[in-house]
C-alpha cells in the first residue's frame, strides 16, 4: 500500500476527484484546504505571500498506484507554475477502527 499526498489548485479539485472516481475500487479520499508559500515567489514586504491550495490524501493498494498517479497528474495539469506536487509514501499497516480490518481490507 502507498499513501498519496497531493497539493493542487482549488479549481482543479473536481476534475481530480472525477478522474480518481473513474478507477474501480478507489478507496476514500481526504480533502483539506491548505495554504502555503511557494519557493518561486519572492517574499513580500510584510512576509511571504500565502497561496490557497487543496490537499488530497489517499491510501491505495500497490496495483492501483500507477493509475491513481496518472489520473491526478492528468486532471491537475494546467501547464502553469503552481500546478502542485504529488508525494508517495509507503504504508506499512492500516487498521479500520470500527471493524479491526487490517491491511488492504481496512481501505
Amino acid at each position: 500500500m502507498h499513501e498519496i499526498k497531493t497539493i493542487i489548485r482549488p479549481e482543479r479539485l473536481n476534475s481530480v476527484l472525477d478522474a480518481l472516481h473513474q478507477i474501480a475500487e478507489m478507496p476514500g479520499i481526504t480533502v483539506s484546504t491548505v495554504t502555503g508559500v511557494g519557493k518561486r515567489q519572492p517574499p513580500a514586504a510584510s512576509g511571504a505571500a500565502e497561496y490557497g491550495r487543496v490537499a488530497l490524501e489517499l491510501v491505495v493498494p500497490d496495483a492501483m498506484l500507477p493509475a491513481a498517479l496518472a489520473s491526478i497528474r492528468r486532471a491537475a495539469f494546467t501547464g502553469r507554475p503552481g500546478d502542485g506536487k504529488v508525494f508517495v509514501i509507503p504504508v506499512e499497516q492500516a487498521t479500520k477502527i470500527r471493524s479491526d480490518a487490517q491491511g488492504i481490507d481496512a481501505l
